[in-house]
């Protein structure tokens, strides 16, 4: 039990410093090759801060045991909304007032109701995938098309020409984004490994497992980013976080699983998890949206936002007791 354990506390750490490393890397990489910083923020970040998902769920996916991988995509979502914007907003009400993150809303919940269309057969097989991976590349040219249109003037641009590197040498980028990738391989495979040999243990679904200790853990490097983010009043940034990782998780990571070892779908995430996903993301677009000035979420929505993340926490816990025989 101590070696499991020490694998998933290592693995956590390495996931979270490779994801800043990685993410650090291919930012400063991206800017010095000519792009756009607010491009930068929409697609090379968002996706780097899915990295450490996309690799938990392939190995997952890769050492058979792709409940692990769809727990993951899922409960990363729900961590994302519920515990990452929940403790932010409790830290410091979030005001956004980027317009692109408007057009964003109802482009994740689009990508949230389509993903959960496509499960509704019980299924998660390389067509659902491909579909998923089809739907990653319009959203992409989507975010690119916005980014562009509204570059001049979005207050997130700002935000993130502060926060992007400027003068990191591109050999030093490219060292970081390599050492980032090789971290996170290795944190994967520790973590997967601890997980797994957790869920054994105790006799719970790597399920469960997937939704609650290896979601909350590929959501850490969000959590940091978004409270330091509030806290330096780039609430922007902090709430574009979770709108583009929420959007890869569904479309990048959630598709590997299907890809790598094609499976079928626990009846719970139809009727539990997913539906959770979906009431969080559509509080989310009423919170922050904003249709006549700018979104805010206040700390008494932080408040609910994390009471309903520790609520699904607390039941998924009863949900995996067993069940004593003539009860």
């Amino acid at each position: 039990m101590l070696l499991v354990t020490g694998a998933i506390v290592l693995g956590f750490a390495l996931l979270i410093w490779g994801a800043d490393r990685f993410v650090l890397g291919a930012a400063a990489l991206a800017r010095n090759l000519g792009v756009a910083p607010l491009l930068i923020g929409l697609t090379v970040v968002g996706f780097g801060t899915s990295a450490p998902e996309i690799l938990v769920s392939g190995m997952a996916a890769l050492q058979g045991n792709p409940g692990l991988a769809i727990g993951n995509a899922v409960g990363s979502n729900i961590a994302n909304i519920g515990l990452i914007l929940g403790v932010s907003a409790l830290a410091a009400p979030l005001t956004v007032q980027s317009d692109v993150l408007r057009r964003e809303y109802p482009l994740l919940l689009l990508v949230c109701f389509g993903v959960y269309l496509l499960l509704l057969d019980g299924s998660l097989d390389r067509f659902d995938s491909l579909v998923m991976l089809a739907g990653l590349v319009a959203t992409l040219f989507l975010m690119v098309r916005i980014g562009r249109q509204r570059a001049a003037s979005d207050p997130l641009k700002k935000e993130f020409e502060e926060e992007i590197p400027s003068d990191m040498s591109t050999s030093t980028a490219s060292l970081w984004f390599i050492a980032g990738l090789a971290l996170l391989l290795l944190a994967s495979r520790m973590l997967v490994w601890g997980a797994v040999s957790v869920a054994t243990l105790f006799g719970v679904s790597d399920l469960v497992i997937g939704l609650t200790i290896v979601a909350i853990g590929t959501s850490l490097p969000e959590l940091a980013a978004s409270v330091v983010s509030t806290l330096k009043g780039e609430d922007d940034i902090a709430v574009g976080n979770v709108i583009g990782s929420n959007i890869y998780n569904m479309l990048a990571v959630l598709s590997v699983p299907g890809l790598l070892a094609p499976t079928g779908v626990d009846p719970t995430v139809l009727s539990r998890d997913l539906p959770l996903m979906l009431a969080l993301t559509v509080a989310l677009l009423f919170m922050a949206w904003g249709r006549k000035g700018n979104g805010r979420i206040n700390r008494v929505g932080g408040l609910i936002l994390l009471a309903c993340f520790l609520a699904y926490q607390g039941w998924l816990y009863v949900d995996a007791q067993p069940t004593l025989p003539g009860v």
